[in-house]
């Protein structure tokens, strides 16, 4: 288990921060990092072509270890958007075929699906959130039972973004490759923070910000691309993408080749001299502390109040079916979450409202005190439970 990282971070003093889900502070380190690369550009001749090479290979070489792939395969990216537009672009979709994607999902893994549904005249198939208190066990049924002979594509995250219900992604993609369907993993709220091994769950892209549970800075994402992609077209047409881009003084031999694997989709300027330091830093945390000691400290941070949130009223996913990194909690019936929130406000516990729930989200900075400070905050908004 992790324990005692909050001196890594510059967190004021007082703050309970329970929302690395919105996006994670930057560690001292991974600071340090991004100042490092922008004080690069003070005197430009010190920057060789080398630098537009290997930053990007160490950010590679370091995801790629993380989620269990070859360095080749991963692309560096803006956004998320822009990897599933990459997606999008290149998976076949016909007329009449589906792409099935969940209610309420992060709209980043569902505009350009819309988009390309419309162009072809397929149609996107949303699987609905159930009513039940507890819709864990429902839902991951209907997602597999919208996945048909007809399906094209299969969107989705690991985990709900607004409340960390899970999704059975191993099952899921079995069903996929049963249907010839492709799957497109958004991963930004689980990458980090929970196990993901592309050989196991076989997904045909993920993509995940960096910002987040990669604990990097903001504006840039990582793409792994499977062997669907090997042949596909980019984005932009770059020139660092193409073959031979090492040799400056080549660029003016025009090459029709690109580079190996998903170097193809990177982002032009892909070579961020201040973020991909920082990006590099956060992974360099990740490898130290490992999803499963992430979620070691955050489970036994959380576990033993879960009782006393329930009896307090609160609607929580059944264990099996909740993520072990972030929750969401339903106000009791009669309760405001307007007052809630106002409360956990004025207690400096930051946790943010998405949809009908409240998403808390700790990582290693949180201990025990940040926990009793939010308790009180729910203690002193509802009444418990007679």
């Amino acid at each position: 288990m992790v324990q005692g990282q909050r001196e890594r971070f510059q967190l004021p003093e007082g703050l309970h921060y329970l929302n690395c889900a919105y996006m994670s502070p930057l560690a001292t380190s991974v600071e340090e990092a991004v100042l490092g690369g922008l004080r690069q550009k003070r005197d430009p001749s010190g920057i060789g072509s080398q630098h537009f090479f290997e930053p990007a290979d160490r950010v590679r070489a370091r995801f790629a270890r993380l989620i269990n792939a070859s360095p080749e395969r991963v692309a560096i990216l803006p956004a998320v958007s822009y990897g599933v537009a990459i997606a999008a672009r290149n998976l076949p979709v016909e007329a009449g075929q589906s792409i099935v994607v969940l209610g309420e999902q992060f709209p980043g893994n569902v505009h350009a699906w819309v988009r390309r549904a419309r162009e072809v005249d397929a149609h996107i198939v949303r699987v609905p959130r159930p009513q039940s208190q507890q819709p864990g066990a429902e839902w991951n049924a209907a997602i597999l039972e919208a996945i048909t002979p007809s399906t094209a594509v299969v969107a989705l995250p690991p985990v709900h973004w607004t409340d960390g219900t899970r999704f059975d992604l191993l099952t899921i993609s079995q069903r996929c490759r049963e249907t010839g369907a492709a799957l497109v993993v958004d991963g930004t709220q689980s990458v980090g923070a929970l196990d993901f091994d592309v050989e196991q769950v076989q997904p045909d892209a993920l993509t995940t910000a960096t910002y987040k549970w990669l604990m990097g800075p903001y504006g840039v994402a990582l793409g792994w691309f499977g062997p669907r992609f090997d042949d596909g077209i980019p984005l932009e047409e770059g020139w660092i993408n193409r073959a031979g881009s090492e040799d400056f003084g080549g660029l003016v031999d025009y090459a029709e080749t690109y580079q190996p694997g998903a170097l193809r989709y990177d982002v032009g300027e892909r070579s961020n001299f201040a973020l991909l330091p920082g990006v590099s830093a956060g992974l360099d945390l990740i490898d130290e502390w490992t999803p499963a000691g992430i979620c070691d400290h955050i489970t036994g941070l959380i576990e033993p109040v879960l009782p006393e949130l329930e009896a307090l009223g609160f609607q929580l996913e059944s264990p099996e079916w909740r993520a072990p990194h972030m929750f969401g909690l339903k106000a009791p019936s009669g309760s405001s979450l307007d007052t809630l929130q106002d409360e956990l406000s004025r207690r400096q516990v930051s946790v943010s409202r998405r949809g009908a729930s409240i998403r808390i989200s700790p990582h290693v900075y949180n201990d025990e005190t940040d926990i009793a400070v939010l308790l009180e905050a729910l203690r002193s908004t509802v009444a418990p439970i007679r």
